[in-house]
C-alpha cells in the first residue's frame, strides 16, 4: 500500500466512529455544546443588531436632541455631577428657535407615567408625554390613524387635548371610536383629538401605550421644575453637525459657561442609542463567547484523549500498514483526518442545533435572531481546526511507532 488517500481516510474515520457510537457521542459532546452556544449567541446578537439598526433609531438621520443627562454617565460620581446641572427649559427652547440658523425644526418633550381611564376600563402606568406642536415631525415621525395632531393653538392656550396610541385606543375603547371622547389622564380629563398608527413592540415592549398632551398643559399639571428634552431637526447630516455646534454655542452663552467649563448638557442622536446598545450588550456577548470557548477547549482535549485511545487500540493495525508500505506521513495524515472529521462532525451538529435553538428562542421570546453565513463558515473552520490541532500529538505518536514493536502488540 503506497499511500492512503483522503477518501479512504475519511471512510476509516467514519467506520471507527460508527463502531463506537457511545464513545463517539461523548467525544462530540464538548464540540457540539461549544459550537451550539456560539451559533445561538451570534444569531441572537446579529438579530438584535439588525433590529436595533432598523427599528430602534429614536431619531432620524438628521435629527438630534439636547438633554440634561448623558446616556453614558454610568458611574455614581458622574450621575451626581449631572444631577447638579441646570434643567433645560421652554425658554431655552424658544431661544434656540430664535437664534439657531441651521436648525429647521425645534421642539421639546417631557414625560411621566400615569393611569388613564375611560368608563370602567383603565391602563396603568401609561406613558404621558408633553410635546410641542412640532414634535411629531422630529425624529421618529408620528403618523396618525385618524384625527389631528396637537397644534400651536393647543400649546398656546394649554388646552386639555391629547393624541393616544393604538394600544390605549384598543384597551379603553374596544367597541367605540375614541375621537371626540373625554378620558381621564391621572386626575384630569382630556379630549381625544387623534389616534396614532400602530407601531408594535420593540423587544417585547409596546410602543403604542402613550398619551401625548401639549407641553404647556403638561408643565401646568405636573410642575415646571423639571428638565425638558429639546429635539431638533436639520436638513442634512452635514447641517446636523453644524447645528450641534451652533446649539452648543447658544446654550453655553445663555448659561454663562466659561471656556474652561464643560458642557452642562448632552447631545443624543441615533448613533448615541446604537452605541449605548452596543456597550450594554458587549459584556454579555463576550461572556457567552468565553463560556463557549471553554466548552470547545474541553471538547478538543476530549478529542485528543480519544485519539490517544484509538492509537493504542489500533497499534497492531498501524504496524501492518507500515509493514506493507505505508509511510509515517501517511499514518500521520490518516489520524489527523480522523480527528478533524470527529470535530467537524461535532461542529456541523452544533450548528444545526444552534440555529434551531435560536429560532426557538425567537419564537417564545421577543428576541429576534438572524443567521449570519460567515458565522456558520467560521464555526465549521474553527471546529475542524480544533480537531486538527488536538489531533497532532496522537497522530504524531502513531506515526512514530516502530513497525516491529507495533506488530508485536497484543491490541
Amino acid at each position: 500500500m503506497a499511500k492512503i488517500n483522503i477518501g479512504e481516510s475519511i471512510g476509516m474515520a467514519a467506520a471507527s466512529l460508527w463502531s463506537n457510537k457511545l464513545r463517539t457521542f461523548l467525544t462530540l459532546l464538548g464540540i457540539i455544546i461549544g459550537v451550539l452556544t456560539i451559533i445561538t449567541v451570534v444569531s441572537i446578537i446579529q438579530g438584535l443588531n439588525n433590529y436595533v439598526y432598523t427599528k430602534m433609531s429614536f431619531y432620524g438621520a438628521n435629527d438630534f436632541s439636547v438633554s440634561k443627562f448623558s446616556m453614558f454617565g454610568a458611574s455614581l460620581k458622574n450621575f451626581k455631577e449631572q444631577m447638579k446641572r441646570k434643567d433645560l427649559t421652554l425658554d431655552e427652547m424658544v431661544l434656540l428657535r430664535d437664534k439657531c440658523q441651521t436648525c429647521d425644526l425645534i421642539g421639546a418633550t417631557a414625560g411621566t407615567g400615569r393611569t388613564v381611564k375611560y368608563s370602567n376600563k383603565e391602563v396603568k402606568n401609561a406613558e404621558v408625554r408633553g410635546v410641542t406642536y412640532l414634535d411629531h415631525r422630529i425624529g421618529s415621525v408620528l403618523e396618525l390613524e385618524r384625527g389631528r395632531h396637537i397644534q400651536k393653538e393647543d400649546e398656546d392656550h394649554s388646552r386639555y387635548v391629547c393624541v393616544i396610541g393604538a394600544e390605549i385606543a384598543e384597551k379603553l375603547f374596544p367597541y367605540l371610536d375614541p375621537l371626540g371622547k373625554w378620558m381621564k389622564v391621572g386626575n384630569q380629563n382630556f379630549l381625544i383629538i387623534g389616534i396614532g398608527k400602530k407601531l408594535g413592540k420593540v423587544l417585547g415592549f409596546s410602543q403604542d401605550g402613550y398619551v401625548r398632551i401639549p407641553i404647556t398643559t403638561f408643565l401646568k399639571i405636573y410642575g415646571s421644575r423639571r428638565s425638558l428634552t429639546i429635539n431638533i431637526h436639520t436638513s442634512s447630516q452635514e447641517m446636523m453637525a453644524r447645528a450641534q455646534e451652533e446649539v452648543r454655542t447658544i446654550l453655553r452663552s445663555a448659561r454663562k459657561l466659561s471656556f474652561q467649563k464643560q458642557d452642562d448638557f448632552s447631545f443624543r442622536t441615533s448613533e448615541t442609542f446604537i452605541q449605548f446598545y452596543k456597550t450594554a450588550t458587549a459584556g454579555i456577548y463576550f461572556a457567552m463567547i468565553g463560556i463557549s470557548s471553554i466548552a470547545l477547549l474541553v471538547g478538543g482535549i476530549v478529542v485528543m484523549n480519544i485519539m490517544l485511545v484509538s492509537v493504542s487500540e489500533r497499534t497492531k493495525e498501524i504496524g501492518v500498514r507500515m509493514a506493507v508500505g505505508a509511510r509515517r506521513r501517511d499514518i500521520l495524515f490518516q489520524f489527523l483526518i480522523e480527528s478533524s472529521a470527529i470535530s467537524g462532525l461535532g461542529g456541523v451538529i452544533g450548528i444545526v442545533l444552534g440555529l434551531a435553538l435560536a429560532k426557538i428562542i425567537s419564537a417564545v421570546t421577543p428576541f429576534p435572531s438572524s443567521v449570519d453565513p460567515f458565522s456558520i463558515v467560521l464555526a465549521i473552520v474553527m471546529s475542524t481546526s480544533l480537531g486538527l490541532f488536538f489531533g497532532i500529538y496522537p497522530a504524531n505518536k502513531a506515526a512514530k511507532l516502530d513497525p516491529v514493536d507495533a506488530l508485536r502488540s497484543e491490541q
